[in-house]
């Protein structure tokens, strides 16, 4: 059920036009039927970002959200004032539509940079969806794909808290995907009697643990959102602690599904650095690796080039993290090819014929780790770029 797993809360996906491809879902639309309008977001940093993070970045900032519209088949982004324009349009239609302000009416886009959308289709779209509403598990199925792009599945989490509340979510990404928050568009849901601040919080972390430590080919989008909702509708009010653990377990679940969908992926690889002297420190040695191309074309061809890894690992500034080189060992798959530094076990050793590969880095110089996630680059990932059309 996704998005509608947790009470008060009804959605749809629907053809509006929007997308290239002919016949696909394109426009999904979420709505807090209440009684609370709790809400909180984060967006992407980068600095083109798109007219839709623009206009929602804006109007989450009080914590309330009354519905998000959300749209695969362009991102409206680099568009200039006529595609916030466009933001806001499709916003004040969709508040006339559910009977709320347009300042409550998140708007979300994903697909081709540079070009305004088909504001007809997009507003048509809208009305379509509030039509098609429901809170059953095929509304959100049918809204889980309409944000779809280059992905090859649909991405969901479903969780229960111990006291009767539920988080429930969906997210888009396959490429474009970089630390700092991904080529994605993800929507999450709860039940749970909770505040803005403290949404805003868990989401703060949440994502900071998931979806900014993850890397399918170190491109930053323009277009990146994840947005918190509560309806409140359980009544319950559920312990602080246990309410941000199932928010990071939800955005970890989604996050995980982004690297296992990866563009023309063979492998999804799990980065785990240990032995820093800092999160900080173990987290900048884990990106530097998951950010090499060199090394993710060697896990393509399922050959675990130590040297890959240690030289991306060797750019890291010793003022970031400090170690001593000739004490890093790196195991792949469990088998020690690298020791001290240097040869370890041959790399013939590995196996590599499954999905994952664990890649464990142990700098030998504190008790602090992290793990981000990557994957490899494949031909596949060359045909779905050089062709994107949205």
């Amino acid at each position: 059920m996704s998005i509608t797993f947790a009470q008060g809360f009804s959605a749809a996906g629907v053809e509006a036009g929007i997308s290239s491809v002919k016949g696909k879902k394109d426009l999904a639309l979420v709505v807090n039927n209440g009684p609370l309008n709790a809400a909180a977001g984060v967006f992407t940093s980068n600095r083109f970002c798109a007219a839709p993070v623009q206009w929602s970045r804006k109007i989450v900032a009080d914590g309330e959200l009354k519905a998000v519209i959300l749209n695969s088949g362009g991102a409206n982004a680099c568009t200039g004032e006529p595609g916030f324009a466009q933001s806001k349009k499709t916003a004040e239609t969709v508040a006339e539509l559910v009977g709320c302000n347009s300042t409550d009416v998140a708007v979300c886009s994903t697909g081709l940079i540079g070009e305004l959308l088909p504001l007809d289709n997009v507003l048509a779209g809208a009305k379509h969806a509030y039509e098609a509403l429901a809170s059953t598990a095929e509304a959100g199925a049918d809204a889980s794909h309409a944000i779809m792009t280059t992905d090859t599945k649909p991405k969901t989490v479903e969780l229960n808290g111990s006291t009767g509340w539920k988080i429930g979510g969906m997210v888009k990404g396959s490429g474009m995907i970089a630390p700092q928050l991904a080529t994605m568009l993800c929507v999450i849901t709860t039940d749970a009697v909770v505040s803005a601040g403290q949404m805003q919080a868990a989401l703060a972390v949440a994502t900071d643990h998931s979806f900014n430590r993850i890397d399918v080919d170190g491109c930053m989008s323009t277009n990146d959102t994840v947005l918190l909702l509560a309806s409140g509708a359980s009544g319950v009010e559920p312990d602080q602690d246990e309410f941000n653990k199932l928010v990071q377990e939800a955005c970890a679940s989604l996050a995980r599904q982004i690297v296992g969908d990866g563009e023309g992926a063979s492998h999804d690889i799990r980065i785990t650095v240990t032995g820093a002297t800092t999160e900080e420190a173990a987290l900048a040695c884990g990106r530097a690796v998951a950010a090499s191309n060199l090394l993710k074309c060697a896990i393509s061809g399922n050959d675990p080039n130590w040297g890959r890894i240690v030289s991306s690992l060797g750019t890291v500034p010793t003022e970031v993290a400090p170690y001593d080189s000739t004490a890093v060992t790196v195991d792949v798959n469990g088998v020690r090819i690298c020791e001290n530094g240097g040869a370890g076990r041959p790399r013939s050793e590995v196996d590599m014929t499954p999905r994952e590969v664990h890649i464990d880095i142990d700098l030998h110089a504190g008790s602090a780790e992290a793990t981000v996630w990557t994957d490899d680059l494949t031909n596949d990932y060359v045909h779905i770029n050089a062709d994107y059309e949205s």
